[in-house]
């Protein structure tokens, strides 16, 4: 590959990287959690005491890292950033701990997934500011107490519900759940993103985007920069038209549901009569993991009205039969009472 390759690659790498907002008043939505934070983070800068321990937590893709990525800049903070599977032993974790500066800021990603042993070792270190080791084993072994200096941990996780309750309740400085964003908000986020890209967006092309990016930020930051390498392909302009092109090659309907979503929802009206049918029982139908099932597809289709969740399963709704030009059964609502 040749330098001026190379060049290239590293200013796209960095375009993109750009996406994420830098400072607070580029952050789009979440309006109640950043009012929140900007008051913790003021309070601890004036109390010159790196900000208590946060966790956030909510579907992919709401902006949980780029909050971290945030509160290190706002506090001038080196950040270190690793992920619940990646600690696989208690020497991982220690190793991380132990090499911390004061003011540090350690963020876990999906931290619902750290083994139990590793978790043990995060309570001293949260709550008391200590390292504890155990050297040797058996009647023989000993505890050495390390002194850590003040960090910040913040933690991330899809799945909070998997998260422990001695942990949970650790995180000093509050508990946080990302909510999807609006439409309006995501256009915001788009047209953001298309002036740091250098793409001219042209009539409602940002909205035609915004309306079917799931009202997560990282899937319209997606769909836009498919569109734009469409039309770049294409040597054509970025309207409406080429958006709606880019989305139909990609599988994705005016509601933005994708080919996975429409496929769920049709085998619950095929198979099971709409439902209700179970979670493990779905899982099996599509050939997913029930946590995909769960993380990914759900919450849209729960959001748009698609899909119900009842206590006897997962039931699909008269806009889902509308919506895949299904005939909704006159006994539907009998079978769910």
């Amino acid at each position: 590959m040749d330098k001026d390759s190379q060049s290239n690659n590293k200013d796209a790498l960095f375009l993109d990287q750009k996406l994420r907002p830098e400072r607070w008043e580029e952050y789009v939505g979440q309006a109640h959690i950043k009012q929140n934070l900007e008051i913790l983070l003021r309070a601890a800068r004036e109390r010159s005491h790196p900000p208590e321990h946060l966790l956030f937590y909510g579907p992919p893709g709401l902006g949980k890292t780029t909050l971290a990525h945030l509160i290190a800049k706002e506090t001038s903070a080196q950040m270190k950033s690793t992920s619940g599977p990646a600690i696989e032993k208690v020497g991982d974790l220690a190793s991380i701990l132990s090499n911390l500066n004061s003011g540090d800021i350690l963020f876990i990603d999906e931290i619902h997934r750290l083994n139990k042993m590793v978790e043990e070792i995060l309570y001293p270190a949260m709550e008391s500011g200590v390292l504890d080791i155990i050297i040797g084993k058996g009647p023989s072994a000993r505890t050495i107490q390390l002194e850590l200096p003040p960090f910040t941990l913040i933690g991330a996780t899809t799945r909070i519900a998997l998260l422990s309750a001695p942990l949970r309740s650790r995180f000093s400085g509050g508990v946080f759940r990302l909510e999807f964003y609006s439409e309006q908000e995501i256009e915001e986020i788009i047209r953001r993103s298309a002036k740091i890209l250098g793409v001219a967006l042209e009539g409602a092309a940002g909205k035609a985007i915004a309306s079917r990016s799931r009202f997560t930020p990282r899937t319209a930051n997606y769909f836009l920069k498919r569109a734009r390498d469409f039309a770049q392909v294409g040597k054509r302009r970025l309207d409406v038209e080429a958006v709606k092109e880019t989305l139909r090659l990609l599988e994705i309907d005016e509601l933005g549901l994708s080919q996975p979503d429409r496929q769920m929802l049709t085998v619950v009206i095929e198979k099971f009569g709409g439902g209700p049918v179970g979670l493990s029982t779905v899982a099996a139908a599509t050939s997913e993991e029930q946590a995909t099932i769960e993380e990914v597809y759900e919450p849209y289709l729960l959001k748009l009205g698609l899909l119900d969740r009842t206590p006897r399963g997962r039931t699909a709704t008269k806009k889902a039969y509308e919506h895949l030009g299904f005939d909704f059964p006159a006994d539907a609502q009998e079978k769910l009472l």
